[in-house]
C-alpha cells in the first residue's frame, strides 16, 4: 500500500503504554492476568485517543468497545475464529491489537488505514463493513460454511463472533438474519453492544452472576438433564415445562424477544468489567449445543475520556483534537456547507407550505434534518436505521397529500432500491429524494461514495433527476421539488461546502429538464452535471489561453434531458466533454443514448464522457479523490487537447 498522503497535523506525543507495547497479534493477550488486561484496557483507551486526535474519525463508538475488544481478543483465537465488526466505525482498538498500531495514525487518511474493517487490509477482518446491520448474516453464513465443511468430513471447529450495536439493530436486516438463525441453529456468537437501549435491565453483581451461571456447563449439563425428562412427559405437559423454564429465565434476564427468535440468551452484562466479560465469553466459548447465543453487554459510548463522556453526541464522529481539553481543530470559516443550504432551504419551503415534511434514516444531524427537526419538531421523522421503510413511509405520506423530502446519504439510499422502484416510482408518488454525500466524500472512503446514483435512479421512468452545481442552484432544486406534485423527484448534492455564492431568501421554481449555457465557445462544448460545473468554467479559463475558447453548459437535469440543448452542442461544436461525479451509466449514458438515436454521433462529434473510473476509490482528501478520478479541470484540459488531436494540442500549448 502506498505510504498516506493526508494533510495531519504533526503526531500528537504518544502516550506511555508498557503493556500495550508487549502485543504484537491478539495471542499476546492470552498470557495476560486479568489485573494486566485491566492496565491494557487503560493504555488501549490513551493510545486510540492519541490517534484519533491526529486523524479525526468515530472516537466514541470506539472508546466504548475497548474492553470488550480486549475480552474477545483474549477468549477466542483470532483471526481463526472468525470476528465481525458490524458498521466497523468502533474497530480502531481492534486494528491497534492486530498489528496494525504502527500504521494507526495513517486512519483514513489517503493510502493508510480505512475507517472501517476492510478484507484487504488485514487476515483479522473476515468480513468489510461500512453500512450497518450486516454482521449477523455475515456471520451466519460463515457458521454454516463451517457447518457444511464438517458434513463433508473437514475438521472445523472454529467460532464465529458478531458484534452488533444497538442502532445496528433498528435495522430489519438484523431481525431476519437472527430469524433464520434461530431456525438453522448453527453455533453463532452474537453481541449486542448496547450503549443507549432504554429497554435493558439495571446491570450489577446480580445480573452478572446470573450470566455466569445461565452460560456455565453446569447450568447446561443441568438443563439437557431437564430437557430430556421433559421429552418423557405427556406432550402438553413437556411444553409446559420448557416455556416455564423459558418464562423464568425471562423474568431473569429479559432476553424474551432473542428467545423468541431462537437465540439463548445471556445478559445484561457491564461491558467495561472484564471480571464480568471474560467468564461469560469463555462459558459461551466452550458451549457447543445451544445453537445461536446472543450476549448482551452494556456499555457507554466514549468510556473513558472526559471530554466524550461529556458530550452529548459523546464525540461520535470528530476531526482532529486536542487530547486534554476535547477542542476539535475547525477549519477557517467558509462557505455554508451543502448540507446546510438544503437544510435552510427546506425550512423556508415548510414555513410556506404545511404540507411539507422530512425524514431520515438515523442521519438527522448528516442529512441536516436536525435543524428542520428544531423548527418543525412535529414534522420530521427519524425512523432509525430503516431506509427500506424510510422511502416506504415517505410513499404512504405521499399518497395522502403530505409532501414528504426524504434526505438519505446517496451510500445509504442503495439500501432501499427496490422501494425506490416499486413503492414510489412504480405508482407516480411525489417523494422528494435529498440525497446527501453524492459523489466522492473524503475519509469515509468508499463505502460511503456517492457514485452511483445518476445510475440506479436515472434509469427508473418518470423520476425528475436534479444535480445542482452550488448553492445557489441547490437552494432552487429544493424549490422546484417541492414544486413538483405529480411524479417522483430527487436532487443529489455532495459532502463539503459550497463556493461562495450569495444564497437567495427563496429559491426559484426551475422549468423542468431545462438546462443553462454559462460560457459561448467555438470548436469545444463542455456539458456540466452537478458540482464539477466549477472546473469545467476553470478549463474553459485555460483553453481560451490556448485559443480553444470552449463552450460551458450546466445541465441541471439528468433526467428529463435537456434534449434540445444537447443537440445544440452536438451540431455545433467538433468535440462535446460530458462530466459528471458518478459511475459508468448514468448521465454521459443518456446523453450517448439520445444523440445516437438522433443520429448525430454519425456526423463527426467527438463525444468524451468524463466519469468515475469503473473502480473503488479508498480514503483521501475529496480533492486528490478528484485528482485519482480524472475529474479536475487539469483533466477536462487535458481530455480536450488529446481528442482534438496531437497537433492541435501541440499548437495549442504553444500558443
Amino acid at each position: 500500500m502506498n505510504a498516506p498522503t493526508g494533510d495531519g497535523p504533526a503526531t500528537s506525543p504518544r502516550p506511555k503504554t508498557p503493556l500495550l507495547d508487549r502485543v504484537r497479534v491478539p495471542a499476546d493477550l492470552r498470557n495476560f492476568s486479568v489485573e494486566q488486561l485491566r492496565q491494557l484496557a487503560t493504555e488501549l483507551r490513551a493510545e486510540t485517543v492519541s490517534a484519533v486526535s491526529v486523524t479525526g474519525g468515530h472516537l466514541g463508538a470506539s472508546l466504548g468497545v475497548i474492553e470488550l475488544t480486549l475480552a474477545i481478543h483474549a477468549v477466542f483465537d483470532t483471526p481463526r475464529d472468525r470476528l465481525i465488526w458490524d458498521v466497523g466505525h468502533q474497530c480502531y482498538p481492534h486494528k491497534i491489537l492486530t498489528g496494525r498500531r504502527e500504521r494507526i495514525r495513517t486512519l483514513r487518511q489517503g493510502g493508510g488505514l480505512s475507517g472501517f474493517t476492510k478484507r484487504a487490509e488485514s487476515e483479522y477482518d473476515p468480513f468489510g463493513a461500512g453500512h450497518s446491520s450486516t454482521s449477523i448474516s455475515a456471520g451466519l453464513g460463515m457458521a454454516v460454511a463451517r457447518d457444511l465443511k464438517r458434513a463433508r468430513g473437514i475438521a472445523d471447529d472454529r467460532q464465529v463472533i458478531a458484534v452488533i450495536g444497538d442502532g445496528s439493530m433498528s435495522a430489519g436486516m438484523a431481525y431476519e438474519a437472527m430469524n433464520n438463525a434461530g431456525a438453522l441453529r448453527s453455533k453463532l456468537v452474537v453481541i449486542l453492544n448496547d450503549n443507549d437501549m432504554s429497554i435493558a435491565p439495571p446491570v450489577g453483581a446480580m445480573s452478572a452472576y446470573l450470566s455466569r451461571l445461565l452460560s456455565s456447563q453446569s447450568f447446561l449439563n443441568l438443563r439437557d438433564v431437564a430437557a430430556k425428562m421433559a421429552r418423557r412427559f405427556p406432550r402438553g405437559l413437556e411444553r409446559t415445562a420448557r416455556r416455564a423454564e423459558e418464562f423464568a429465565r425471562g423474568i431473569l434476564t429479559g432476553g424474551t424477544l432473542f428467545e423468541e427468535l431462537g437465540f439463548y440468551y445471556v445478559g445484561p452484562i457491564d461491558g467495561h468489567n472484564l471480571d464480568h466479560l471474560l467468564p461469560v465469553l469463555r462459558n459461551v466459548r466452550e458451549a457447543d449445543d445451544l445453537g445461536p447465543i446472543l450476549v448482551h453487554a452494556i456499555t457507554k459510548k466514549g468510556k473513558g475520556y472526559a471530554p466524550a463522556e461529556r458530550s452529548a453526541d459523546k464525540l461520535h464522529a470528530v476531526s482532529r483534537f486536542n487530547v486534554i481539553t476535547g477542542e476539535q481543530v475547525k477549519p477557517p470559516p467558509g462557505p455554508p456547507s451543502y448540507t446546510k443550504v438544503f437544510a435552510n432551504a427546506l425550512i423556508d419551503e415548510a414555513e410556506r407550505d404545511p404540507a411539507i415534511v422530512a425524514v431520515t434514516a438515523a442521519m438527522p444531524t448528516g442529512t441536516g434534518l436536525d435543524l428542520f427537526g428544531k423548527r418543525f419538531p412535529d414534522r420530521c421523522f427519524d425512523v432509525g436505521i430503516a431506509e427500506q421503510h424510510a422511502v416506504t413511509f415517505a410513499a404512504g405520506l405521499a399518497a395522502e397529500g403530505i409532501k414528504p423530502f426524504c434526505a438519505i446519504y446517496s451510500t445509504f439510499l442503495q439500501r432501499a432500491y427496490d422501494q425506490v422502484m416499486h413503492d414510489v416510482v412504480l405508482q407516480h408518488l411525489p417523494v422528494r429524494f435529498a440525497l446527501d454525500r453524492a459523489g466522492l466524500v473524503g475519509a469515509d472512503g468508499s463505502t460511503h461514495a456517492g457514485s452511483f446514483d445518476l445510475a440506479y435512479l436515472g434509469c427508473l421512468p418518470g423520476i425528475v433527476l436534479m444535480a445542482p452545481a452550488d448553492e445557489v442552484e441547490l437552494t432552487h432544486a429544493v424549490a422546484t421539488a417541492a414544486a413538483i406534485d405529480d411524479q417522483p423527484s430527487a436532487l443529489r448534492y455532495p459532502r463539503g461546502d459550497g463556493v461562495g455564492l450569495t444564497i437567495p431568501q427563496h429559491g426559484e421554481v426551475l422549468p423542468i429538464g431545462r438546462g443553462r449555457v454559462l460560457r459561448e465557445g467555438g470548436r469545444v462544448a463542455i456539458l456540466s452535471l452537478g458540482t464539477r460545473l466549477a472546473d469545467a468554467l476553470a478549463a474553459a479559463e485555460e483553453l481560451a489561453t490556448r485559443g480553444l475558447p470552449a463552450t460551458v453548459a450546466d445541465a441541471r437535469f439528468a433526467k428529463p434531458l435537456d434534449t434540445a440543448l444537447i443537440e445544440q452542442l452536438a451540431r455545433h461544436h467538433e468535440v462535446l466533454i460530458t462530466i459528471e461525479e458518478g459511475s459508468v451509466g448514468g448521465f454521459a449514458a443518456a446523453v450517448m443514448q439520445h444523440l445516437a438515436w438522433k443520429g448525430l454521433l454519425d456526423r463527426g462529434l467527438r463525444l468524451r464522457p468524463m466519469v468515475l473510473p469503473d473502480r473503488f476509490i479508498d480514503q483521501d482528501t475529496q480533492p486528490r479523490q478528484l485528482a485519482t478520478a480524472g475529474l479536475t479541470a487539469k483533466d477536462i484540459v487535458t481530455t480536450v487537447l488529446q481528442t482534438l488531436g496531437q497537433d492541435a494540442a501541440l499548437t495549442a500549448v504553444a500558443g
